[in-house]
């Protein structure tokens, strides 16, 4: 059985942002359950998910949070699973508060940090993660990868030929 991936947020407020990497899961056909738990507000429910994870058949834990941005860090201290932060914006310090409380977690204790509001690449590292030992995954990221190459080099094409007929 596939692992699945549990994306956590601290509020709904996260939603627009956590809906990227909802999209992401779903393109390449990973499982997953999403969830409102604050690490403030409702910390023992946090706890008790994180402490659970694994026996529910996760694999990979993502977690969006906005300002003080503790989600990630109580989820990483509460299970052996990795742990992806998205740090989102929304405050007055347009996320780097989140950023720095997402990505500054004691030794021991590892939480991998994407960009603000970065999700699609939350998403993108937890298929990488599960791939190690999902062959079929691993055959669906390198499809995407050489997409994104096919994608650039057509772009280069059209680029190089406009450059042409400018010097025309």
């Amino acid at each position: 059985m596939a692992k699945k991936v549990a994306v956590i947020m601290g509020s709904d407020s996260d939603l627009p942002v956590v809906k990227k990497a909802l999209a992401e899961l779903k393109f390449f056909g990973v499982e997953y359950e999403c969830h409102i738990m604050s690490a403030h507000r409702t910390p023992r429910m946090v706890c008790d998910f994180a402490e659970k994870a694994k026996g529910n058949d996760f694999g990979v834990i993502i977690c969006a949070a906005g300002m003080a941005a503790h989600l990630a860090g109580i989820v990483a201290g509460h299970t052996t699973l990795p742990v992806i932060g998205i740090p989102c914006s929304g405050s007055s310090f347009n996320g780097m508060d989140a950023l720095l409380s997402t990505v500054q977690m004691p030794s021991g204790i590892p939480v991998a940090t994407v960009a603000v509001d970065g999700a699609k690449n939350a998403a993108l590292l937890a298929v990488q993660i599960l791939a190690i030992s999902n062959d079929a995954l691993s055959a669906q990221l390198s499809v995407a990868k050489r997409t994104m190459i096919d994608q650039i080099n057509e772009k280069e094409k059209k680029l190089q030929a406009e450059l042409e007929s400018m010097d025309s």
